[in-house]
């Protein structure tokens, strides 16, 4: 029966995805090396193990609006889901190197992009939960079938970089903000009763109307 072991070895951009893409690079190693695995179809829980790392004052200022005051975050620092993700792995014996392709949002109504936006420097903790089925040939040369354990998981530190990488790539000197749709209206109704020719230039006009000490 196959022993998989399941390795994250790195990750890159996707360049020229439809959206920000992010692939993962998982090696798979098998024990017995000489057994042939017909396919294994692999899904993966993505954690972000947000305790496993320190955030000095300027972080845990940009992070407050998850965790709340610092204060507090003996309570409030728990590991979230960041999302799911699924790959299948063509026959192989041995070892072989797969991509686990991970959709990624600059959305800030999104827990893991403030959590990914807070951080400023170091890496970004995570934690692969596997499961899914291997297709394997016995040893009367038979396909048979086996669950992944339920125990088999991966660490990998993803470095903050390769996400700024990521938003800079799809998301050039720019953010992603959704609104609900009244307030939408309220401030297209702004801009075009003052004849304002960009969205950036009402929220700028917006912010300079308040307080000084509201907009530092």
């Amino acid at each position: 029966m196959p022993d998989l072991q399941l390795t994250i070895e790195g990750a890159e951009v996707v360049q020229y995805a439809a959206a920000p893409l992010l692939a993962f690079k998982l090696r798979i190693a098998n024990n017995p090396s000489d057994q042939i695995i017909h396919t294994v179809a692999l899904r993966a829980q993505i954690q972000i193990e947000v305790t496993r790392r320190k955030y000095d004052a300027n972080q845990q200022a940009r992070l407050m609006d998850l965790f709340g005051e610092p204060d507090r975050w003996g309570q409030t620092l728990r590991s979230m889901l960041w999302t799911h993700a699924s790959v299948v792995v063509p026959r192989f014996s041995g070892s072989v190197l797969a991509d686990i392709a991970v959709p990624c949002t600059f959305d800030f109504n999104v827990a893991a992009t403030k959590y990914f936006h807070g951080v400023t420097d170091g890496d970004l903790p995570l934690c692969f939960q596997f499961s899914g089925s291997v297709f394997y040939q016995g040893p009367d040369e038979t396909l048979q079938v086996a669950p992944i354990s339920w125990d088999k998981e991966a660490k990998y530190r993803l470095p903050v970089k390769i996400w700024k990488d990521l938003m800079d790539a799809y998301y050039p000197n720019s953010a992603w903000l959704a609104v609900q749709r009244d307030t939408f209206e309220k401030l297209y109704q702004y801009k075009v009763r003052e004849g304002i020719p960009t969205w950036e230039e009402a929220l700028e006009r917006v912010l300079n109307a308040l307080p000084e000490t509201v907009r530092l």
